[in-house]
């Protein structure tokens, strides 16, 4: 049986020192491995890692032409923050517009009957900050249901 559980998520990046710097301005804390050519933000339930977006290619096996090797508008995969408090989507969405966000959608009333918001991190990839009324916490800060 495969585990059913995410660990760790790995970004490939095309410029290592603007991303990290991007995630440290938001207050996310590196783990005590992370260094210029590989960083490890520890969050709530999994381990958020970024990779020279080449060496992550191939390290997975891949190949892709130096032409394709770009910022691409959407990888077809969105990351969300799941938080208690529905304020709390206005306000992390302040925090990563000031530390250099694109705010793709501003925070709105969901039609599910939270609240949520969408924002790009300097290489594009795209984060939802949403409020669930019937998300369930663990002690860690974990979202285990909704």
């Amino acid at each position: 049986m495969v585990p059913a559980r995410v660990t760790l998520v790995t970004l490939g990046t095309l410029s290592m020192p603007k991303l990290r710097a991007f995630y440290r301005e938001i207050g996310w804390e590196e783990t005590p491995t992370s260094n210029d050519q590989y960083s490890v933000f520890t969050t709530a339930g999994v381990l958020l890692s970024l990779f020279p977006y080449d060496e992550l290619l191939k390290d997975a096996g891949l190949e892709q032409g130096a032409a394709q090797i770009q910022e691409p508008d959407f990888r077809g995969i969105t990351l969300a923050i799941n938080v208690e408090e529905p304020e709390q989507v206005d306000d992390i969405t302040e925090q990563v517009r000031k530390a250099g966000a694109k705010i793709l959608r501003e925070p709105h009333e969901a039609f599910w009957g939270g609240r949520t918001a969408y924002f790009a991190d300097p290489e594009n990839h795209v984060w939802e900050v949403a409020w669930n009324p019937s998300a369930i916490f663990d002690e860690s800060g974990a979202m285990i249901s909704f």
